[in-house]
């Protein structure tokens, strides 16, 4: 990918922002993320989870994307008024931003559809969407500080045992993920699976982009049944994501690897994008996902770029949160190093940084002003490592500039809000991780002594 292409990202973007008014997203029609472990949807990851009718799936399995609920939104935006749910973009665009609408909408697999989706009333049944992620359960062996049972059979194990964690609204009770909020364990039948292999034939010749997610995906039978029905389908324009700790045991990892290798064989698919899910550096990134082994991890990235050499690139999912601020110079500088390594003839090493909203004591936005002086300046130093036409694929891209101001803004829209209530969140919160976990804060985080005295008076006081 040259220069040109790379700023044709952003610059798509802007096209769109002008294309599609003041509400239509093209991911309402075009993008799926399906958690079949509670039997939940949205279609990307800022709107809110809502319920898959099982009774509509048992007739027409498409209703695992076309639900009432999205159909209803797609009319709102058709007819120029903006969704509740879509709220993250709608605050972006209002600070004259970009928002993730414009991107998502802007990329090939959605733009393809613009003019009949404009012309549509917005109830159709029949949509197959071109970008699916999905996760079939949640077999996980990390318990990331921000995730949940939903996601972690980890963290379910240990809220079953200790119960909820003391913030101001009991985190991660087990009480929470009952009814339609209930856990479908992945040695129990599950309708949602089963209606998604039933949709998987006429779904599958429609996909540009296909994504598993989790949980972790590579302990879950099913990321290994779609890796033998592409390899006995080949589909040359298909793009294969997986998303991974890259902490999973050696046997686990070695299937993983070997099924990847084969994938990535002439003619079997478009390309492989690896997603490895990695918020800060070190012994930090480590905290903020308890059960990391940091090492392990960078060590098995660099074993990926090497040994699956044709066909793939690897991406960091940074989740921007308050523990990623004092180490993300680190990270993005190890980032570098791997492009300058690995990058040669394309774009092999790539990362985004969204932000995290949820819980509320680990956003950027209850941090001081301080910590998003301390991103500007990895901001200013990203600026001096810019990609240039001379040297393509080695350096910082505009459009990475342009997420990471966004998320600044994003930080600082919040500032002069009371934020008492989180901040006593945070300290009872990781307490309580230090205590559960055998994790210690200050020693992992001495740089923000300061903020957890602060957040420890709000604690004593709110």
């Amino acid at each position: 990918m040259s220069k040109g292409d790379q700023s044709r990202f952003l610059s798509s973007a802007e096209e769109m922002q002008a294309k599609l008014g003041p509400a239509l997203c093209l991911a309402k029609w075009k993008q799926v993320s399906l958690h079949l472990q509670t039997g939940m949807n949205n279609s990307c990851y800022h709107p809110p989870l809502h319920k898959i009718n099982i009774e509509d799936i048992g007739r027409n399995p498409s209703a695992l994307h076309n639900t009432e609920h999205k159909k209803a939104q797609r009319q709102m935006m058709l007819a120029g008024e903006r969704p509740a749910e879509c709220q993250y973009c709608w605050n972006m665009e209002d600070q004259n931003k970009l928002s993730d609408r414009h991107y998502r909408s802007g990329e090939p697999w959605a733009t393809v559809d613009f003019e009949k989706i404009t012309n549509s009333q917005g109830t159709e049944d029949d949509v197959i969407p071109s970008y699916v992620e999905v996760n079939f359960n949640n077999a996980c062996n990390l318990r990331c500080s921000y995730c949940s049972p939903q996601f972690s059979s980890s963290w379910a194990d240990e809220a079953a045992r200790h119960g909820a964690y003391p913030t101001s609204t009991p985190h991660n009770s087990m009480d929470h993920f009952g009814g339609d909020r209930r856990i479908i364990p992945g040695r129990e039948y599950n309708p949602y699976v089963d209606a998604f292999w039933s949709w998987w034939p006429d779904l599958y010749p429609q996909l540009q982009h296909f994504r598993m997610t989790g949980g972790e995906p590579l302990l879950d039978r099913n990321t290994y049944r779609v890796f033998d029905y592409v390899l006995a389908n080949p589909k040359p324009d298909l793009h294969l994501n997986v998303t991974s700790n890259f902490c999973v045991d050696e046997k686990s990892w070695q299937k993983y690897l070997g099924y990847v290798k084969q994938l990535c064989q002439e003619g079997n698919l478009e390309h492989f994008m690896q997603y490895v899910s990695l918020d800060a550096w070190g012994s930090q990134a480590e905290y903020i996902r308890d059960g990391m082994d940091f090492e392990l991890l960078w060590d098995r990235v660099n074993q990926f770029l090497t040994e699956v050499p044709n066909y793939s690139s690897l991406t960091f999912i940074v989740t921007m949160n308050n523990l990623s601020v004092t180490t993300l110079a680190e990270l993005f500088a190890g980032i570098l190093g791997l492009r300058k390594t690995y990058s040669n003839t394309y774009q092999r090493v790539w990362f985004d940084t969204p932000v995290l909203r949820a819980p509320a004591w680990q956003s950027l936005q209850i941090l001081p002003e301080s910590y998003a002086e301390k991103l500007e300046l990895v901001w200013a130093w990203m600026v001096r490592q810019i990609e240039t036409p001379e040297e393509p694929f080695k350096g910082f891209k505009d459009y990475e500039l342009s997420r990471l101001d966004r998320d600044i803004t994003w930080m600082r829209s919040a500032q002069g809000q009371d934020h008492a209530v989180f901040k006593a969140d945070f300290y009872r919160f990781f307490s309580e991780h230090d205590r559960r976990r055998d994790t210690n804060f200050l020693k992992t985080f001495p740089d923000m002594k300061a903020w957890w005295e602060e957040c420890a008076y709000h604690a004593r006081n709110t």
